[in-house]
């Protein structure tokens, strides 16, 4: 049976907190390690539920690696390197000419900047209203109940506590014997900020990051190569939609070299790089670029965090072990988000976060459905999923039924120039319950939506199916799709 989450009554007393720095904080309910999306939500909903929390961060803003160096930047360059492409493309095709179109580069990063700002600031405003702790600095267990934070003003902070939270996310994984420089050799931070346009970038890894900040250069104008080692690009992702996502980045300009791996990378004299790759047949070849991006994943950060002092169990990977109710071995330690298994996204750490606090309140209660976590590639179509791809059920042996909708038969789509790509659902053959939505096309990521609540309360194609949508939306789409499933669709022939 399934456990539907609701609001509970809380029994922990609300206490007023000090937000100056001192040299000891003690008797705290809960004190979470990492100022990301993860600790930062559990932070303020565990204030919300009574809490007397404190949050400890050693970058000194809020908001982690998503909102500084990932996620939230990441989509403002995208979203202007989009417009700055339509206006060149797009928008001579309506009938409004712009003259000559051009990029400001400097005055498109303070834009970013200026963005990540106003949104870490907004976090530390939460803090302040739902009366969390906050310590900036680097902490690291001395026990199983107290954190020692070398703080950011050079003052050293002890916080005891009755239960932890470690949120402390991911590092992205370095290329062996290349050395990051965040200039020219780059992972997504340094992709960035980059101070002019790359002649040629190569993407090491063709999953979701490198393909977003290959985009964005891509459309400011660099030569974009993706190398990437597996047969497909976007890890996770279905076949099918995999496919007709590269085929679009290729109509795009951008060039893939797949199933093939780097060899080595040597700057040259002229102050480029030289990488010598070779694909499965063995045949090798040298690419030269000015900017090599390297994305070929991300690792948990549980380094330097004392985890040694508190007995709490690493798997092979690094990551810390936890149960379902999101404890580690040692009892009032929890983890979660990117330092636990599953996806490293920002959304699944959040709910993670709630959970945990939930957990601590009231054992058994807190839980995440993971078959209702979805990703999104934020490029242009933009692509997103949830729940099971046809792989994955054909390998599990599941019967199921498959329904297609194309963006080219929907009116607003059509209406607005931006047709391509489909919305495709799998619902179980003999129940019709949805077992998976996947969607390349506009919009997608917020159009997943629909599929990801439908999925969590358990719901059928034929729910989607009988539901009104608004006339003319991108969201007809995922109806006529829902109803290709359990049915026919309305507007493509059957």
């Amino acid at each position: 049976s399934r456990v539907h989450r609701a609001v509970r009554p809380v029994t922990a007393r609300v206490t007023s907190t000090t937000r100056s720095y001192t040299t000891e904080v003690k008797d705290q309910d809960c004190v979470i390690i990492g100022g990301g999306p993860g600790g930062y939500v559990a932070a303020i909903k565990a204030a919300q539920l009574g809490l007397k929390v404190t949050c400890i961060e050693k970058r000194g803003d809020l908001g982690g690696t998503c909102l500084n160096v990932g996620c939230i930047p990441s989509k403002r360059l995208l979203q202007t390197s989009h417009m700055y492409e339509q206006t060149q493309h797009y928008l001579p095709e309506l009938g409004i000419e712009c003259g000559d179109v051009k990029l400001d580069l400097d005055k498109v990063m303070k834009g970013k900047d200026k963005n990540v700002k106003g949104l870490t600031g907004g976090i530390e405003f939460l803090f302040k209203k739902n009366g969390v702790n906050y310590v900036k600095g680097h902490g690291k267990f001395k026990d199983k109940n107290t954190v020692v934070v070398d703080g950011l003003d050079g003052k050293q902070v002890t916080v005891s506590g009755k239960n932890f939270i470690i949120a402390t996310g991911s590092d992205s994984i370095a290329l062996p014997g290349l050395k990051i420089d965040e200039e020219q050799v780059i992972t997504s931070t340094g992709a960035l900020s980059l101070k002019k346009i790359p002649k040629h970038m190569v993407l090491v890894g063709g999953g979701v990051i490198g393909l977003e900040m290959g985009s964005v250069w891509k459309r400011f104008g660099a030569e974009v190569t993706c190398v990437e080692l597996m047969d497909d690009i976007a890890a996770g992702a279905d076949k099918e939609i995999a496919k007709t996502f590269k085929q679009s980045l290729t109509k795009q300009g951008m060039k893939f070299m797949m199933q093939t791996k780097v060899l080595s990378a040597n700057k040259q004299a002229d102050g480029n790089y030289k990488l010598e790759v070779e694909n499965k047949k063995g045949e090798k070849s040298t690419l030269d670029c000015d900017v090599v991006l390297v994305a070929i994943g991300r690792r948990p950060y549980t380094d330097n965090l004392g985890l040694e002092n508190t007995g709490v169990k690493l798997d092979q990977r690094g990551r810390v072990e936890v149960d379902h109710g999101f404890a580690t071995n040692v009892s009032g330690i929890y983890a979660i988000g990117d330092v636990i298994k599953g996806p490293m996204l920002a959304h699944k750490a959040e709910e993670e976060g709630i959970a945990a606090v939930e957990n601590i309140i009231n054992p058994g209660v807190g839980h995440v459905n993971y078959d209702a976590i979805p990703s999104v590639v934020y490029t242009h179509p933009e692509v997103a999923w949830v729940g099971k791809t046809e792989e994955e059920l054909k390998e599990a042996g599941i019967e199921y039924n498959k329904g297609k909708f194309p963006f080219s038969a929907n009116s607003r789509a059509k209406t607005n120039a931006d047709a391509e790509g489909f919305v495709k659902f799998l619902a179980d053959k003999k129940t019709d319950k949805v077992l998976g939505a996947h969607m390349i096309g506009p919009n997608a990521g917020e159009l997943i939506a629909e599929a990801v609540m439908t999925i969590e309360y358990g719901g059928s194609s034929e729910d989607i199916g009988r539901t009104c949508h608004a006339h003319p939306t991108l969201s007809e789409a995922v109806k006529e799709a829902a109803m290709a499933t359990s049915g026919k669709p309305i507007h493509i022939p059957g």
